[in-house]
């Protein structure tokens, strides 16, 4: 059952965490490291790079266990559109989420509700197809 969480739900739970935890500055854009590259060019790492990192790794892991199928897969499905509905709910409402990196994270949530349906659909209906070729001979 703990495969049917939805690890989208990650991003939000730290963005909440970072964005009401930290008052009056924007703590998105605290840089967190920098590299100085072989072209002489400064390459700088802040938070909520990091964070939108973070939750494209989580959406290609949601994108991998949409395709399997069982029963936590329809349950997924579910708590990932009602992630997503938070995501929406709390960008239109929330003074703090009222961020760039809240908006590519709340959109990373739809990729990941339509992705998921996508695959599972594409997924049941090969395996749709591969069965009705089994039953009918070669």
């Amino acid at each position: 059952m703990i495969n049917a969480i939805p690890l989208t739900i990650l991003p939000l739970i730290a963005y909440n965490l970072i964005g009401y935890g930290v008052s009056g500055a924007d703590p998105w854009a605290n840089e967190l490291f920098a590299l100085t590259m072989l072209s002489g060019a400064r390459w700088s790492l802040n938070l909520g790079d990091l964070l939108v990192t973070f939750a494209l790794v989580t959406l290609f892991f949601e994108v991998m266990k949409s395709a399997r199928s069982s029963a936590n897969t329809i349950v997924n499905h579910v708590l990932s559109t009602i992630v997503l509905l938070v995501y929406v709910v709390e960008f239109i409402a929330a003074g703090v989420a009222a961020h760039s990196v809240f908006f590519i994270l709340t959109a990373i949530a739809l990729f990941d509700v339509i992705a998921g349906f996508s695959v599972t659909i594409r997924t049941a209906r090969r395996d749709i197809a591969f069965g009705q070729n089994v039953e009918g001979g070669f």
